[in-house]
C-alpha cells in the first residue's frame, strides 16, 4: 500500500522535479559565452549542451531512473561547479545586483532630496 502511493505520487514529482532542472541547466548553458567556458578553463559549451540536452531528452522521453540520476548529477555538477566559474568569468558574480554607491543612490545617480 504505501510503494502504491510512493509509486504514484512521489516518483512523478521527483521526475518532473529532475526535468525542470535539467531545462533550466540547458538554457542556462544556452545562454553563457562560448569563450566564457574557456576562460573559465571548464569543458566547452557544446560538451554541456550536449551532456544536458541528452538529460533533457532521457527525463522527458525515457523515464529510466538510473539515467534520470546520471542526468540528475550532470544538472548538479553545471550548478554547482561550471555556472558560478562562467558567471565570474562573465563578470556577473556576486554582489547581489548591486553595483556600489550608496543606499540613497536612485536609477540615474544619488538622490539629493531636491537640493
Amino acid at each position: 500500500m504505501l510503494m502504491n502511493g510512493f509509486d504514484g505520487a512521489v516518483l512523478p514529482l521527483l521526475g518532473y522535479a529532475m526535468l525542470g532542472l535539467a531545462v533550466v541547466a540547458f538554457v542556462l548553458a544556452l545562454t553563457a559565452r562560448e569563450d566564457a567556458y574557456r576562460a573559465a578553463g571548464k569543458q566547452t559549451k557544446t560538451f554541456w549542451l550536449v551532456i544536458l540536452g541528452i538529460t533533457v531528452l532521457v527525463d522527458f522521453f525515457l523515464g529510466m531512473l538510473f539515467l534520470q540520476i546520471a542526468g540528475l548529477v550532470a544538472s548538479i555538477v553545471f550548478f554547482v561547479d561550471v555556472r558560478p566559474a562562467l558567471k565570474q568569468v562573465s563578470g556577473g558574480g556576486g554582489g547581489g545586483g548591486r553595483r556600489g554607491g550608496s543606499s540613497s543612490d536612485g536609477p540615474y545617480g544619488p538622490y539629493n532630496g531636491g537640493r
